[in-house]
């Protein structure tokens, strides 16, 4: 499978500086209160370590310590590295961008953070692409899992992952995983532990580390031209 390199277009960011304040100095983890999420907040935001977590009004965060993936290591059980090998499924990247959302978004019973104003926002951060998803699809078509998250330059935020069927979110981000390094990335964000990443790997790294990291990782901030044969 071939894998189409970064476009060679460097996005000039827009300072806003005055509207967050620096993740580098303050000891708070919320840096910003409200605003919205126009492309031009949204790459300033990414590419200082700060990014949208709540709604009504938005917060803006900058966590300490910060949780990555080494990109080299992700810990799937024999189950789910029997079906990747089995291949009875059909990956592909920014099909159903916003399918995959409103997937990651569906919690009966239970509150979530990807509202609609969310969705609207990074629909557009997609449409200017800087957004991306991988979808897994079973072999009757069906959308099982996914995971969608924000590419630039060497960086990828992953934002969030659904699975629809047995293990199907697991599958896209061992594919994810696997493009990213294939096109030189050096830093995956996941922002905060939860049981479900410290079980796949993920680990904390101070923030001052993940600032140095991500500073080196967006030098060029250029979007991603993600995969765009089928798996």
């Amino acid at each position: 499978m071939e894998f189409r390199k970064e476009d060679s277009y460097t996005q000039v960011i827009r300072d806003y500086s005055n509207f967050f304040a620096n993740p580098r100095t303050t000891k708070d983890e919320v840096v910003g209160i409200g605003g919205d999420l126009n492309t031009d907040r949204l790459l300033y935001a990414y590419t200082h370590g700060i990014f949208p977590w709540a709604d009504n009004p938005l917060l803006w965060f900058c966590l300490d310590p910060r949780a990555i993936f080494d990109l080299n290591i992700l810990h799937l059980s024999s189950r789910v590295k029997r079906k990747i090998r089995q291949q009875s499924y059909t990956v592909t990247f920014n099909r159903a961008f916003e399918q995959v959302v409103r997937c990651c978004a569906y919690r009966p019973n239970e509150p979530t953070w990807i509202t609609d104003t969310f969705i609207s926002g990074f629909l557009k951060f997609h449409r200017d692409g800087y957004a991306h998803s991988i979808e897994v699809w079973d072999s009757n078509g069906r959308l099982g899992g996914g995971v969608y998250g924000v590419a630039i330059g060497k960086f990828f935020a992953g934002e969030s992952m659904f699975s629809f069927l047995p293990d199907f979110g697991k599958i896209a981000l061992h594919h994810l995983f696997e493009a990213l390094r294939k096109d030189g990335f050096t830093l995956f964000d996941t922002q905060q532990l939860n049981p479900v990443t410290l079980g796949l790997g993920a680990y904390e790294i101070p923030k001052q580390k993940f600032l140095d990291r991500l500073a080196k990782a967006v030098l060029s901030p250029d979007r991603w031209k993600a995969p765009t044969l089928e798996i």
